[in-house]
């Protein structure tokens, strides 16, 4: 279709009805609604045992009998990997942070052990299998004492003992996991370590060697570890990763190898709280969003609860964000159904969180929430904060922090908190080239969000070449330059992803692209200019401003197009095409319930969608574009 039928330039008001669905059926308490100023340690503690309680027993008591598990727990489907191994780790993590034996008037252990004994049947792995020695643990570190261990007849404890076998999904030949990303590997060593810890496995040999394969990245001195090597996959699981591992050494006694992950500690924990928004959520790009990245921050709050030489700034602080992704995720929780809201309308999620593990995904909520709970809270005591506030104001942030450097191909993040300008822009591998999650956008930026595990041009452009083949500057970068004050980024990518290609399997198509992001007060501006070596045409050029509001209004002012938008709820975002020595169309597209609508917060109604055909790049004609976005507020 020609630019000139597909051009928009009149003044446009358009608002996306169906955005009126994406509420969500939580019920609130007071607590939620109207916390108090200060927040006494005291009161959060009997606030979370008190809804862990209630949410637990309604899940337990559902299940009538085990023999055999039924297909649905309060109406979700129990049939999705790792979902019993997580319901007893929740069932386990209550037990101890309240001291409660009984629920519904179910001994607590008996049923535990019941439920591992269908997780060992049932060839659970992985997570499963972590979870099933969390839990054991959670009961007592000697198995003589230990009411779950004690409860188990001789054959129940072999099951049991399979059942922490990391080998179900860990090659000792290979020394790799079995088709597995490479932070499986910490799950594997906190698997072994407990084992060993507990006495269900009397072989240091394997332990030392799983730990030593494990750390490998870290011992060799990187501090973020490439969850797919050699690609440069750098998302949250380096920040898991690292804590998993340091976990496993620390219970199996490596000091050697603590004394290896201390760097990367202390630095994941600082990139962590300059990423961290005031609400709780912590990662903003990657695969694993959503609940899991509200779920990040009591985990790793319970983490710096217990290891104060990694904590970026003082515990209380920690505390406060530590109940700000509490709220959040108990706002999103729906009390009538007794689980999150996964599949709300316009919410996107990654293929693996399926209808299959809803119920999975609810009880690791839970199970996150107890297991975090109980450390922090002992800390906060230990330390004496008997009180915190509720709400922060985060510090400023604009730096950039190498992920790796000088090497083949460079990766890293430009965090950036400056007023209303916050977002985490990423220069990383995906899973799949040109994944919108992935690309060199701002995500976090009030008013844009990627939608989720789509190939789309968010904020980066696709080019579709003559042959057919589309390419976009992704999977690290050939130069990164962050300027000495944190606010601007120059970007050069000589080798392209190949959308449709392999991560990490670069193009070099005789074109390269040099990007510069700039920030000034309140508006982020994105340059590019696209060089070539020899002539080349594109078929197609596209980029996309994927937003959360649902209106926009479109203006002329001294001939240049103005597009606001804004939402009902407030705020607002100004796109604003500065210039561009090629032909632009402008396109607005309304989402709907579509895939291209589904964002990890909830809604993207609107595209704003910037196309050019048949373009022409000879030596000497560099093209260029400049496009600046400026948060305000309501309209």
């Amino acid at each position: 279709m020609s630019i000139k039928r597909r051009s928009v330039f009149c003044s446009v008001v358009l608002i996306a009805s169906l955005l009126s669905s994406t509420t969500t059926n939580a019920s609130s308490t007071s607590k939620l609604t109207s916390s108090p100023t200060l927040l006494k340690t005291a009161d959060v503690r009997g606030w979370i045992n008190d809804f862990l309680g209630k949410e637990l027993a309604a899940h337990l008591g559902d299940i009538k009998t085990l023999e055999p598990p039924p297909d649905r727990v309060v109406g979700a489907l129990t049939t999705g990997e790792f979902s019993w191994g997580t319901f007893m780790r929740a069932l386990a993590a209550y037990a101890e942070t309240t001291g409660q034996t009984e629920l519904t008037g179910r001994n607590l252990a008996r049923w535990v052990g019941k439920i591992g004994l269908v997780e060992a049947k049932n060839g659970g792995k992985a997570f499963s299998q972590l979870y099933a020695a969390l839990a054991l643990r959670h009961f007592g570190r000697d198995l003589k004492t230990n009411p779950l261990w004690q409860g188990l007849s001789p054959e129940e404890q072999t099951a049991w003992r399979s059942l922490l076998n990391p080998e179900r999904f860990y090659d000792p030949r290979t020394n790799k996991v079995i088709n597995l990303p490479e932070n499986y590997l910490g799950v594997a060593a906190r698997i072994a370590s407990i084992g060993y810890q507990l006495g269900i496995s009397t072989d240091r040999i394997f332990l030392d060697k799983l730990l030593d394969r494990a750390a490998i990245q870290f011992t060799n001195g990187a501090i973020f570890a490439d969850d797919s090597p050699p690609t440069g996959r750098y998302d949250r699981y380096s920040n898991e990763y690292a804590r998993y591992v340091w976990e496993a050494a620390e219970d199996a006694g490596r000091k050697d190898l603590l004394d290896k992950l201390h760097p990367s500690l202390y630095s994941q924990m600082r990139v962590w709280w300059d990423l961290v928004s005031k609400d709780g959520y912590g990662y903003n790009w990657g695969r694993s969003q959503g609940i899991v990245s509200y779920l990040d921050t009591p985990e790793i709050a319970g983490f710096l609860g217990a290891h104060p030489q990694f904590r970026p700034a003082p515990l209380a602080e920690i505390a406060t964000l530590y109940c700000q992704a509490w709220w959040s995720l108990r706002r999103d929780f729906r009390d009538d159904a007794h689980l999150l809201s996964l599949f709300a309308f316009g919410r996107g999620n990654y293929a693996y969180i399926t209808r299959e593990r809803e119920w999975q995904q609810t009880t690791g909520f839970l199970g996150k929430l107890a297991d975090s709970h109980t450390t922090l809270m002992n800390a906060l005591d230990r330390e004496g904060v008997t009180t915190f506030p509720d709400t922060l104001t985060l510090p400023k942030v604009a730096r950039f922090e190498f992920f790796r450097k000088n090497e083949d191909r460079s990766s890293g993040v430009w965090l950036v908190r400056q007023g209303s300008l916050r977002f985490a822009l990423p220069i990383t591998t995906g899973p799949k080239p040109g994944l919108a999650d992935y690309l060199p956008a701002p995500h976090g930026l009030p008013g844009f969000a990627a939608p989720v595990e789509q190939l789309y041009p968010s904020l980066a452009p696709y080019l579709e070449l003559e042959d057919g083949r589309t390419i976009v500057a992704t999977d690290g970068a050939d130069l990164i330059e962050p300027s000495l004050d944190g606010l601007a980024l120059h970007v050069r990518w000589n080798r392209w992803a190949l959308v449709g290609g392999k991560p990490g399997e670069l193009v070099d198509v005789g074109l390269t692209s040099d990007v510069l992001w700039s920030i000034k007060d309140t508006t982020l501006t994105r340059q590019e200019i696209l060089t070539a070596k020899h002539t080349l045409r594109v078929r197609r050029w596209r980029l996309a401003v994927t937003t959360t509001h649902e209106i926009l209004e479109t203006k002329l002012i001294d001939n240049m197009r103005l597009d606001r938008l804004s939402s009902q709820k407030g705020g607002g975002l100004e796109v604003k095409m500065l210039s561009a020595s090629f032909p632009v169309a402008t396109i607005v597209y309304a989402t709907g319930n579509s895939p291209l609508g589904r964002g990890v917060h909830g809604a993207i109604p609107l595209h704003l969608l910037f196309e050019s055909d048949v373009l022409r790049v000879e030596p000497g004609k560099p093209m260029r574009f400049e496009l600046a976005l400026n948060v305000t507020g309501a309209f």
